[in-house]
């Protein structure tokens, strides 16, 4: 029997790593005063800032380049060029840290909220409006999915097997319950969802229904289907069997 594949990592597992190597004391201050430094810093510059030696703080510069927190190039500091090897200078990326456990997306929900004020149109209202960029939005992202992977027909199973990276990265938390029930154990748009159930969870909907006929599943569909503590919205079949 095969394995099941290995998730992809995700944007705050990357972001908690980060986080992790500025848990060194000497490390954490370092970055700190290159990010104060508005320049490129050199090694000795570094290590005077925090009193260790060149070589070790060379250690720990390497480690927060490998994190992505840093970038290093080869620079004559103050532009003046000398004689010998140009020393190695170190700067900050632009990368932000935003660590949430569980995972929170409210960032994607503000983009969305701005594309609506923007584009509002004269026939709806803010909320229509809402909804229409979160629909608009998911098919777009499902569509480049599609045109990226390549698929081809994508029946019930295969479809949500599709599906589970976005929602993992997006913070869902997805479970496959049978082989075509696949159910959102987190809402990554809480607590603002509970603020505001009928906008949030119905741009939700949109947008996971907007992803789904992007990527041109057959034969599953986002439905609303509210747990406590959980996404409101579930994806299954097209003719789920009544209930009880």
């Amino acid at each position: 029997m095969a394995s099941d594949p290995i998730p992809p990592p995700r944007a705050a597992d990357a972001a908690i790593a980060s986080v992790s190597v500025l848990g060194e004391d000497s490390r954490r201050r370092m970055f700190a005063f290159i990010r104060r430094a508005r320049r490129a810093v050199t090694r000795d510059e570094a290590a005077a800032s925090v009193g260790i030696s060149r070589k070790l703080a060379a250690f720990h510069l390497d480690k927060l380049v490998d994190a992505g927190l840093l970038r290093a190039r080869y620079e004559t500091p103050g532009g003046i060029r000398k004689v010998g090897r140009r020393p190695k200078v170190y700067e900050p990326t632009d990368t932000q840290l935003t660590v949430s456990i569980p995972d929170r997306r409210h960032e994607l929900l503000a983009d969305l909220l701005l594309d609506a004020v923007l584009t509002e149109g004269t026939d709806e209202n803010a909320a229509q409006a809402a909804v229409r960029t979160a629909g608009q939005r998911g098919r777009r992202m499902g569509e480049a999915e599609r045109e990226q992977t390549r698929p081809g027909r994508l029946g019930a199973e295969r479809g949500l097997t599709a599906c589970e990276r976005m929602l993992d990265e997006h913070g869902y938390e997805p479970v496959r319950e049978t082989p075509t029930h696949l159910r959102l154990r987190n809402c990554p748009f809480h607590p603002l969802a509970a603020k505001a159930p009928d906008l949030v969870c119905g741009m939700n909907h949109a947008f996971l229904t907007g992803y789904l006929d992007g990527l041109r599943i057959s034969g599953v569909q986002a439905v609303l289907a509210a747990q406590p503590g959980e996404c409101c919205v579930r994806l299954g079949p097209d003719d789920p069997p009544p209930g009880p």
